[in-house]
């Protein structure tokens, strides 16, 4: 069956189940541009918007469908139906908002694997890539690192040994459109009924992946700027496709930017080289600032934890435990007090020197 080459299991149907009842239909969202989307359903494509009920539910929308849901639709008319709920999301793919706001933006649901692409090129960035494993690491998916352009490098091995430095555990492969080897590795991950999406910069080669996996010209590849090895976003919208034989693939644009919505387990279970080493640390509450008896400044001191690799983990945990205070109301409250009265003593202090 179709659906179940998308992924349809025994979960979704039986998720599904009182709806079916209703004489609903079940679908899987291919697009999602704002309140408009395309469905793939067992008796073909759909267009779809969401009923008035799903709509209004929450003033934020974070009901709403994104790319890969599930859903339960009413057929209203040929090809067209009304969205008239999402069935409970296995895994999320998502970031903080753009902007000022504290609020949660999916990027891509009921993903199995994720495909980290980095170009080794000009945007090879281990800072980068941390931040993306944090961000998988949160959504319940299984990431690989995926090191395109490897025709590109100078040092391949020496690429390759950094990168699993970083990934730890994660599976790690490098691939070219030059050597057609490195592309079919990634075949390994594609069994029947998994979604793999795609993640990276603009002009890492997603979309040169998304083809070989496909097996067709499916999506438009740009050139990249020599000077900073950055492209066009080809690809400018989140879109589920099926794969021959197997199950399904998301490609997403290039990200400028990436807030992490990620809690501090998850910056831990990245961070797990330093967060065993600071179980050994003399106090339990030690903060690593010059306390005696700390492990963790033994490990930078012997070289066991590189400088930057410490920054990205204090800068990230940061962020991680900003989200969650601003989570909790009186965290926030307490936040807000707290800094307002910092500005209030060094404005005091300013006009003492005056």
């Amino acid at each position: 069956m179709f659906l179940e080459r998308l992924g349809a299991d025994q979960s979704v149907y039986g998720a599904f189940s009182s709806y079916a009842r209703q004489q609903m239909v079940l679908a899987r969202v291919a697009i999602a541009q704002r309140d408009l989307y395309y469905l793939y359903s067992e008796d073909g494509p759909i267009h779809a918007q969401p009923s008035g009920r799903l709509y209004y539910r929450t003033p934020d929308h974070s009901s709403l469908p994104v790319t890969g849901d599930w859903v339960a639709a009413r057929i209203v008319g040929p090809e067209q139906a009304l969205v008239e709920a999402v069935l409970p999301r296995r895994t999320c793919l998502s970031r903080r908002a753009a902007g000022r706001r504290d609020e949660e933006q999916s990027l891509a649901a009921n993903v199995d694997v994720v495909f980290l692409v980095c170009g080794l090129d000009g945007d090879f960035n281990l800072r980068r890539l941390e931040r993306y494993l944090a961000l998988v690491a949160t959504s319940g998916a299984s990431p690989v690192v995926v090191l395109n352009k490897a025709d590109l490098c100078a040092d391949l091995a020496g690429r390759i040994a950094e990168t699993a430095a970083i990934a730890r555990r994660v599976p790690v492969v490098a691939a070219s459109t030059l050597d057609p080897q490195g592309l079919d590795d990634l075949h390994r991950f594609l069994t029947p009924g998994v979604t793999v999406a795609l993640l990276g910069s603009s002009g890492v080669g997603k979309s040169t992946i998304v083809n070989h996996m496909l097996g067709e010209e499916r999506f438009r590849t740009n050139e990249v700027r020599m000077w900073d090895s950055r492209g066009r976003h080809t690809t400018v919208r989140r879109e589920l496709t099926p794969l021959p034989h197997t199950g399904a693939l998301i490609d997403t644009p290039g990200m400028r930017e990436l807030q992490l919505w990620a809690g501090t387990e998850s910056i831990d279970a990245v961070f797990d080289d330093i967060t065993a080493i600071a179980e050994n640390c003399r106090f339990r509450d030690c903060s690593h600032s010059g306390e005696p008896g700390c492990a963790v400044a033994a490990a930078l001191e012997g070289g066991q934890v590189h400088t930057d690799r410490w920054a990205s983990f204090q800068k990230l945990r940061a962020e991680a435990e900003w989200h969650a205070a601003m989570a909790d109301p009186l965290a926030a409250l307490e936040r807000k007090r707290k800094w307002k009265a910092i500005h209030k003593q060094a404005r005091a202090i300013s006009k003492s020197r005056r």
